[in-house]
């Protein structure tokens, strides 16, 4: 018990001690970003999206070069492209009334944007990447969005998007009192 009382200063001593220092000498490390907003172009649209495509892609990029090894990434690859009209397109002479008949002559439908949804994208896998990991996983990244974005122009997105607009305007336009409604596509 004598012990334990002239340790007992010495404890309370390196536990202050400990507790001074770590509280005086700690790094404290804060965030703080700054931001200048600046608004750069305000732009009217009149797209009208009518379909979108989600697609998977499992890629593995390979990067080769002759005094390095042989680096691969193995990516997982969620993306989304949207086939659309542009309605700002159509003019007055595009639509043709008679007496219950309305005839509207649509613009030809276009992919509106392919995009990569990085939330939901993964790297699987690397190997060999080392410090040029960042850029490998990007040079992956366009890879995929190239591909994906030939894919879909080699898709039936266009037709789809056709169909869409049909089955989306034609109750619009007979709601308006039209019984018989056809569109064409320029």
């Amino acid at each position: 018990m004598k012990l334990f009382f002239r340790l007992l200063p010495w404890l309370i001593l390196i536990v202050a001690g400990y507790l001074f220092i770590s509280k005086k000498f700690s790094i404290n490390t804060s965030v703080e970003s700054k931001h200048q907003l600046l608004v750069e172009k305000i732009e009217a649209i009149g797209k009208l999206e009518l379909v979108r495509y989600q697609i998977s892609d499992v890629l593995e990029h390979k990067n080769k070069t002759d005094f390095l090894p042989e680096a691969s990434v193995l990516l997982i690859v969620k993306a989304e492209a949207v086939g659309c009209i542009d309605l700002t397109k159509i003019t007055r002479e595009d639509i043709d009334i008679d007496a219950d008949t309305a005839v509207v002559n649509l613009p030809q439908p276009e992919i509106c944007y392919v995009k990569i949804d990085h939330k939901n994208s993964r790297v699987y896998d690397t190997k060999m990447a080392f410090f040029r990991e960042a850029g490998l996983v990007d040079e992956a990244y366009k890879a995929a969005e190239r591909q994906i974005t030939a894919e879909v122009k080699k898709s039936s997105i266009l037709a789809q998007t056709k169909t869409n607009a049909t089955t989306v305007l034609k109750p619009i336009i007979e709601g308006l009192g039209y019984k018989n409604v056809r569109f064409t596509f320029e």
